[in-house]
């Protein structure tokens, strides 16, 4: 997948041909955990991700420390290359990635296709517990150039930074709040933050989940006027499509000047004070 600025992504056949090789842990990251437990990759891991990867008591990280015990209890070590994979196209496996970026692990990759492809194409699946023995897996202190906060937010929207909502249409014109079939994480207000282009995470997949070529994504983003400015800022409603996009534009187009606000609408929609417009 040379056509790409970076090559982050694997294809079903390259890890069907890798599913027994040791340098690799495969990682499955659902919203709905009990996908994992009814078929999965063989040997693959699985996380759940809000269970798992969020910290049980404020709405964060998991911290350095945490993280590491987490991969490290589940046998993923430093040395080891993640290939991760999830449902929801992928949302949670981008969200991952992004966050295993944050904490400065850099052998990872991104299936080019969610689980329903994999399944859909009739490829092996288990539904046996992997059991690898714990080892050492050590988090980097995180990486701040990839992760935007609120009050970084807000001066974007007087600034040259790009917003991107990759949010549906009707979230962004404040018409809905929440999709239907998603959790309701309780924003009080719809609508989005000024300035920001939308420009759905969909946008950037064909129907079966798969990245659309390189130069159909820089045609995608560039006429929205993201790729214009010096810097991006993207987001979504609790971070997960966000950090897909984020993928698309920092790993897949290689522009170094992307971050994540995974506070998203979730925060932004329930702040006292800061600016909302509505309607597209």
């Amino acid at each position: 997948m040379s056509d790409y600025a970076k090559d982050v992504l694997v294809d079903a056949d390259w890890l069907a041909e890798h599913l027994n090789d040791e340098s690799i842990r495969i990682v499955e990251v659902d919203e709905n955990p009990e996908l994992y437990a009814e078929a999965h990759i063989p040997g693959a891991i699985g996380f759940d991700w809000r269970e798992d990867l969020q910290d049980p008591v404020r709405r964060d990280f998991l911290g350095p420390q945490a993280f590491g015990e987490l991969f490290g209890g589940h046998g993923v070590s430093n040395d080891h290359t993640i290939v991760l994979y999830g449902d929801r196209n992928n949302w949670f496996a981008a969200y991952t990635y992004w966050y295993l970026k944050y904490y400065g692990h850099d052998k990872v990759l991104l299936l080019n296709g969610p689980r329903e492809k994999w399944i859909a194409d009739g490829r092996a699946t288990s539904s046996e517990l992997p059991s690898y023995p714990p080892v050492t897996f050590t988090a980097q202190p995180g990486d701040q150039a990839i992760r935007a906060y609120r009050d970084e937010v807000l001066a974007a929207i007087e600034a040259p930074t790009k917003l991107v909502d990759v949010r549906s249409p009707a979230e962004f014109a404040g018409e809905i709040i929440s999709p239907a079939g998603y959790e309701q994480e309780g924003a009080q207000r719809g609508g989005h933050i000024p300035g920001a282009a939308s420009v759905p995470w969909a946008q950037a997949v064909q129907e079966d989940g798969t990245f659309k070529s390189a130069d159909e994504l820089r045609d995608l983003y560039a006429g929205k006027g993201v790729l214009n400015g010096d810097d991006i800022i993207a987001y979504c409603r609790i971070g997960e499509r966000s950090a897909h996009t984020w993928f698309v534009l920092h790993e897949l187009l290689g522009r170094d000047d992307v971050k994540n606000y995974d506070g998203s609408w979730t925060e932004w929609g329930n702040l006292v004070g800061v600016p909302v417009e509505k309607g597209a």
